[in-house]
């Protein structure tokens, strides 16, 4: 069941998405391995459930495939793509979520975090509408990994992350923990610059070595 809600975002988060929704498909088409490497990292930490939503699904290039059906996502852009990719997607933000207390066993977010504009309160309505015992996802490019510098080096000249904030793996747990969340398990890839890989990359628990990480906390 869904909540009454109301759309408030930042319009300078969501322009990216807006104008750039085909050179952002692009990407996942030029990095498909580093792709195919994420996809697996976030697997590992999916619970064996079919009642999860993605929070900002972008285009459905991981809900779809992971097989979530349903996604929150403010550009109207990308909720028309993933809509064509099958996914149920509500135009929404992650920090007022249109859902009723505890409907989800799982939540999954996709380097999203760095796109919200208060993580804290983003992480307390996840908690919210998670059943007891159910997850959080985060799959994020860890700020203090090889490809994190490069981005925040060169972030000024991308137009998506010219307006992020990048993280690191104490940073997303420290905010995790204040928002109750318990349990953190972790994967990583992603241990080469983007141009030098041409296989799927290992993965690996902990975190620390690869530059992108997937945290999985539990809702206690």
């Amino acid at each position: 069941m869904q909540r009454p809600f109301s759309i408030k975002y930042n319009m300078a988060r969501t322009e990216p998405f807006e104008k750039y929704a085909l050179q952002y498909e692009d990407w996942f088409e030029r990095n498909k391995f580093v792709y195919q490497s994420e996809l697996l990292a976030i697997r590992k930490q999916l619970p064996k459930s079919n009642n999860g939503i993605e929070i900002g699904v972008g285009s459905g290039q991981f809900a779809a495939p992971l097989g979530i059906k349903v996604g929150i996502e403010p550009s109207k852009e990308m909720r028309e793509i993933a809509q064509k990719r099958g996914i149920e997607v509500i135009g929404g933000i992650a920090e007022n979520l249109p859902f009723d207390d505890l409907q989800f066993e799982f939540a999954l977010m996709v380097t999203t975090i760095c796109f919200v504009d208060n993580i804290g309160l983003t992480f307390r309505e996840a908690y919210r509408v998670l059943k007891p015992e159910g997850y959080l996802i985060i799959g994020f490019i860890d700020k203090n990994s090889p490809i994190g510098e490069l981005y925040r080096q060169y972030k000024e000249n991308s137009v998506f992350y010219k307006i992020a904030t990048f993280y690191s793996v104490d940073e997303v747990v420290h905010h995790l923990k204040k928002a109750d969340f318990k349990n953190f398990s972790f994967t990583q890839t992603i241990f080469h610059n983007l141009a030098e890989i041409r296989n799927v990359e290992p993965i690996k628990k902990g975190y620390g070595e690869g530059s992108f990480v997937v945290v999985r906390a539990m809702k206690v």
